[in-house]
């Protein structure tokens, strides 16, 4: 039997397709093909603009801090968003094929009531990190301030004078919607790299060139305390980008096509992370050979630096820096989670303005202490983040085979009812997993399972999944959203993850297809 939807807009007016009301709403609806308008370029200027930027720089230095030489380091960080490259790309798979977001994904593996769970796990984490931007962001504004007017450094309502305005623009760019986003990482990745280059140039020049910057020698004098370090820091580098492995579809959704977001992933990932993160560790290192100890704080390191045009380049890189990864790594996921929760009364600008006020109650100045607490956050949330990961995966492709039945995800009494809404199967995965990773906080014994929770959260979770789901029938086999157009007087129809609906290729599709 053949199985006929139509595009372009809604579920309920143009797909024509049964939409349960508190399971949709536009902003969760799969989107048509004059909506998929990303590119290679598009995904390569997502993870050059996301990786530039503060954070990614104290990743960085928080390793030399640490006791790690340039070489050591450079490798801990390649070999981190290598190993969470290959995640980011298998959940970023259902995005473009299907044109679904996160929470409507994890539908299929959770249930439709049951997605609420991961959904909200990392929304929190996504609202922290939000928080932790917006504070840096206004800390990079207050201490520019105090460089341009130094009498500012005795009046603290600067500095959360500053941390407000910059919440407000992150807020001003939330309300005016997605293609917002694409706009500014189109326009400003090529000039934060531009200004970060300038900025290496300036630090090489005051520590007389690489060869102070680089030459200072590992600080671990024995395999066993550096083996112990490098594996919780490999931890931390797979857990920075935990959250967006997750919510990689809210992106690809937009994609042309499997290949665009592929190969602008997998270059513009490692390549920015590791570029920017040489950045990072040459400039720490050369902080050392100047001030006779390493500044891990980019903030604190400019701030040292009194000269007017210097902080006024560094204000505007670091906004912009911040303001593209803030947007795009931590609003956009946690919007659409929140909207998840109630479609009909929450929108993507309403889960915005949620994403904003929880990042400034989580108190973030008390998150960014120190590089040694900045760490231990990175791998605390990756072991919440890693059993979630490990369940999707596993469902995709080893239950689901990549094929999925999209209108039932809009759906209840459907193959993704399970119980009342949800897997109870994936929920004991999912606890069974993150026990597993953070067990080690509260028996010393098993420290070192801490030390690899992203690792451990995801194995567990992943194999107990399938295990338990073994014996479950398979459901959601249909094939994704299509347009029907005639060729050649018989009905056809469009794969929306193919492209607009001028390029796409025409095919038929059955109920068993």
């Amino acid at each position: 039997m053949s199985l006929y939807v139509e595009g372009p807009t809604s579920l309920t007016d143009a797909y024509g397709l049964r939409a349960d009301p508190t399971l949709y709403n536009a902003d969760l609806a799969p989107t048509t093909p004059e909506q998929r308008t990303w590119g290679t370029y598009n995904y390569i200027a997502l993870w050059f603009s996301m990786s530039m930027e503060v954070t990614t720089y104290m990743l960085a230095s928080s390793l030399i801090a640490g006791g790690m030489n340039w070489k050591q380091a450079i490798a801990t960080v390649l070999l981190g968003n290598l190993i969470v490259l290959i995640p980011m790309l298998l959940n970023a798979h259902a995005g473009t094929k299907y044109g679904i977001p996160f929470p409507v994904f994890v539908r299929s593996s959770f249930g439709v009531r049951g997605a609420n769970v991961p959904a909200m796990l990392r929304a929190f984490v996504a609202c922290g990190w939000f928080g932790i931007q917006s504070w840096i962001g206004g800390q990079s504004i207050a201490a520019m301030v105090n460089v341009l007017w130094p009498v500012s450094t005795t009046m603290p309502w600067v500095l959360w004078t500053c941390f407000l305005g910059f919440w407000l623009l992150n807020m001003a760019v939330v309300w005016r919607g997605v293609e917002s986003i694409r706009f500014l990482q189109s326009f400003s990745a090529p000039f934060l790299l531009v200004m970060s280059l300038v900025l290496l140039g300036f630090m090489t020049q005051k520590a007389g060139g690489f060869g102070p910057m680089l030459n200072a020698p590992s600080q671990f004098h024995t395999n066993s305390s550096f083996l112990h370090f490098f594996f919780l820091s490999l931890t931390g580098m797979v857990g920075y980008w935990a959250t967006l492995s997750l919510n990689i579809p809210d992106f690809t959704r937009y994609a042309r096509s499997q290949e665009s977001q592929i190969v602008g992933q997998a270059f513009g990932l490692p390549v920015a992370m590791t570029m920017y993160t040489f950045i990072g560790i040459a400039c720490t290192s050369a902080s050392t050979v100047v001030f006779g100890h390493p500044i891990w704080n980019p903030i604190t390191l400019l701030g040292l630096f009194h000269q007017p045009l210097i902080a006024f380049l560094a204000l505007i890189s670091i906004l912009i820096a911040t303001l593209n990864v803030n947007i795009g790594a931590n609003v956009v996921g946690p919007s659409n989670d929140f909207s998840h929760l109630a479609p009909k009364h929450i929108s993507f600008r309403t889960g915005g303005i949620i994403t904003g006020l929880i990042g400034i109650a989580v108190m973030p100045w008390k998150l960014m202490a120190s590089h040694t607490d900045y760490i231990q956050w990175l791998v605390s949330y990756s072991g919440l983040l890693g059993p979630v990961a490990g369940i999707m995966i596993a469902d995709y492709f080893f239950i689901r085979r990549t094929r999925l039945d999209t209108e039932s995800l809009y759906r209840r009494e459907g193959p993704y009812e399970y119980c009342k809404g949800f897997n109870l199967r994936a929920l004991i995965a999912l606890a069974a997993g993150v026990f597993a990773a953070l067990i080690g906080l509260i028996v010393p014994d098993l420290r070192f399972l801490y030390s690899y929770a992203w690792f451990i959260g995801f194995g567990v979770a992943a194999m107990l999944y399938l295990l338990l789901m073994g014996t479950a029938p398979r459901v959601g086999g249909a094939t994704p959203l299509a347009q029907r157009i005639k060729v050649n007087g018989l009905d056809k129809v469009l794969d929306p993850a193919l492209g607009n609906s001028a390029g796409a290729k025409a095919r038929s599709v059955t109920a068993s297809d």
